[in-house]
């Protein structure tokens, strides 16, 4: 018998753990890192190469290098949010048959699921390399407010890996599980995960043997890709303004800027002001020129304001839905490495009046309770698991003549569920109806998410309003949706599970699936021509960055500890095109392409840079001035035996009409 693990699959990084006798432990790979970049490079023959290794190839082959995928999956190729992320990569994002949002690489289209599937396969392979056994399956976290074909495509991922995804999770739920475990106490707690490219909120009871999510609410486009952006803006807007300095718009150059701008956010984690240059970026009378740009924490706070204030309106939103106010919170958990950054601890703490609970690692603690629920859901204990529920993120219903939309399932509702509600005919002699179904708190369908629709048909031709139709949905414990539609005088009835026109069918996923577990033995012959000789280079000084790299990693235990009582003098960190080792540390030594100098500035300022709105009670900032809400959503109670609605047969969509 193998074992059960739980995966942390994340846009930036990844995780992976397991249950032991001893509690839950993260895995790490040989170089002791427990930090997995998820990032995929193609190489030869389109042997993919994952993890590290793919990391460092991202700075000499960025248009064969995919990072952040997960802010594809599960969407289509029409979405603000792909659009937005075509302009920010350097490989091509392509549409698929079906409209999805595919990759173009090597003159193939690759499905996002693919490439999530390797990332999953790395990390099912480094468990069983670490432990010995063989992976019988894993828990898989998602983000709160992944929609239902998001996190269908995830469980797709995982089955074109060959992975058994025993329970799809929220996030911030399994950060609440892995809090839990550690704390057994009694309280409300909010789980504010910000991590690499989504940012969910969650409000939670926990108890001696409950763990109940009250509210949840997110973006899925808002994380720490989104801070670089902000930063690497900054420094190109800065630079190019220096007698007549330009820097080509090239994807090379963008991928040392973000770069650069993840280094630099990550250096003011620990000092006040940063002075950097990056060599030879620049243009200045046809010559090649370094940049040189300083940036602190007040001028870094100012950058990101905006996406502060967008974490915050989410905020609003989960407390509001959960009907209670910050100073009713007992405490806050950050969750996600951008959680480390300085402005956001400090601006969670102003919102929340509560200095926020950063005891427990924010990269790993998503995986670590995804192995505790993987290990609930296949073993057998004595002391009995706490007990789970979860809730739906968004409201689910069906579209309605004139465009509007008719819910089903208000969001925050606990899962599973089941719910119905009866419509009728809305013409004569009407003999099927399509059902669409959508996603979303809008009253207008066209705001809203096409999960997928279906057709009822076989309906007697009988007279207007003579045939009702009854729709029932049913969400599981892993959040998929599956609708009916019954009529209600035959029995006759169709079904689905909610699977939108973009996602992969049962045949496409095993025509996908992996041959064997993983497919990423790095060789040098998986990697590209350019890349052969840096790769050499690094394999050869690999004995070198492993043996500094452990004591870093011994001192990261008391990083706080250390920013209270900065080095007076100045310290000089070089740092590489390719990535360092660990996202998550602050390394002595990296290549010669950014040059970084820190120094103590009395000048990074306090809260008041955060908008200077006045504080309300419980010491929170208010940030809403700048940014409209919609009305929230107030839950209905259904009386199935009373919610009848007409089918419009002419507008393909169930029908509203008022009863008479």
């Amino acid at each position: 018998m193998g074992i059960s693990i739980g995966i942390d699959l994340g846009t930036s990084n990844s995780v992976v753990a397991v249950m032991t006798e001893d509690g839950p432990v993260v895995l790490k790979d040989n170089s002791d890192r427990s930090l997995q970049p998820s990032v995929v490079a193609m190489g030869h023959g389109g042997k993919p190469v994952v993890g590290q290794v793919a990391r460092q190839q991202l700075a000499y082959a960025p248009d064969t290098t995919i990072s952040s995928v997960k802010r594809l999956i599960g969407r289509r190729f029409t979405d603000d949010e792909v659009r937005r992320m075509r302009s920010q990569v350097a490989w091509r994002i392509c549409q698929g048959e079906q409209g999805e949002a595919r990759i173009a690489l090597q003159g193939r289209q690759i499905t996002v699921q693919e490439v999530s599937a390797h990332i999953l396969a790395h990390l099912a392979k480094l468990a069983e390399t670490s432990t010995g056994e063989t992976v019988d399956g894993a828990v898989i976290t998602v983000p709160a407010y992944f929609n239902d074909q998001q996190r269908q495509a995830t469980r797709d991922a995982a089955e074109i890996a060959r992975l058994n995804c025993l329970r799809i999770i929220n996030e911030p739920t399994a950060a609440a599980m892995a809090y839990g475990y550690a704390e057994r106490k009694n309280q409300r707690l909010v789980v504010y995960d910000l991590g690499g490219g989504t940012f969910d909120v969650s409000v939670l009871h926990l108890g001696d043997d409950l763990i109940e999510v009250v509210s949840t609410a997110g973006d899925t486009f808002l994380g720490g890709d989104d801070f670089d952006e902000a930063i690497s803006n900054h420094i190109r807007r800065s630079s190019e303004g220096q007698d007549g300095v330009t820097i080509q718009d090239t994807h090379i150059n963008r991928v040392r800027l973000r770069v650069a701008a993840e280094r630099v956010k990550r250096a003011l984690s620990d000092h006040e002001s940063v002075e950097f240059k990056l060599p030879g970026l620049g243009r200045q009378d046809g010559k090649a020129v370094d940049i040189k740009v300083g940036l602190n924490l007040h001028l870094a706070k100012k950058l990101t304001l905006s996406l502060l204030q967008r974490s915050f309106v989410v905020c609003d939103d989960a407390i509001a839905q959960a009907g209670l106010t910050p100073a009713q919170i007992d405490g806050v958990l950050l969750v996600g490495g951008m959680t480390r950054f300085p402005p956001v601890k400090e601006a969670v703490e102003a919102y929340f009046g509560v200095k926020p609970i950063d005891s427990i690692n924010p990269d790993e603690v998503v995986a670590v309770g995804a192995a505790i629920q993987a290990s609930n859901l296949t073993t057998f204990s004595a002391e009995p698991a706490p007990v789970l529920l979860d809730v739906t993120p968004q409201t689910l219903g069906i579209g309605t003549a004139g465009g509007f939309h008719e819910p089903l399932v208000m969001r925050n509702t606990s899962i599973p569920t089941m719910s119905s509600k009866i419509f009728h005919t809305a013409t004569d002699n009407q003999t099927e109806v399509r059902v669409r179904v959508y996603q979303g708190d809008h009253r207008e369908t066209r705001k809203n998410y096409l999960l997928g629709e279906f057709i009822l048909d076989g309906l007697p031709p009988e007279a207007r309003g003579e045939v009702r139709v009854r729709i029932t949905f049913a969400i599981d414990a892993n959040g998929i949706v599956n609708v009916t539609a019954e009529d209600s005088a035959t029995g006759n009835s169709r079904g689905m599970r909610v699977e939108a026109s973009t996602n992969l069918n049962a045949g496409q996923v095993e025509a996908l699936r992996f041959d064997e577990f993983s497919q990423d033995d790095a060789s040098e012959a998986a990697l590209s021509d350019d890349g052969r000789d840096l790769f050499d280079a690094l394999d050869a000084e690999a004995d070198a960055p492993d043996a500094e790299a452990d004591a870093p990693d011994a001192e990261a235990d008391a990083p706080d500890a250390e920013a209270d009582a900065p080095d007076a003098e100045e310290s000089v960190l070089a740092l590489g095109g390719a990535m360092d080792d660990d996202l998550g540390e602050v390394h002595d030594e990296f290549d010669d392409d950014v040059e970084l100098e820190m120094a103590e500035d009395a000048g990074g300022g306090g809260m008041e840079d955060f908008g200077g709105a006045p504080d309300l009670p419980g010491g929170r900032v208010d940030f809403s001035d700048n940014i409209e809400l919609d009305d929230a959503t107030q839950e209905l109670e259904l009386d199935d035996a009373t919610q009848e609605i007409d089918l419009d047969e002419d507008t393909d969509e169930f029908g509203l009409e008022p009863e008479h």
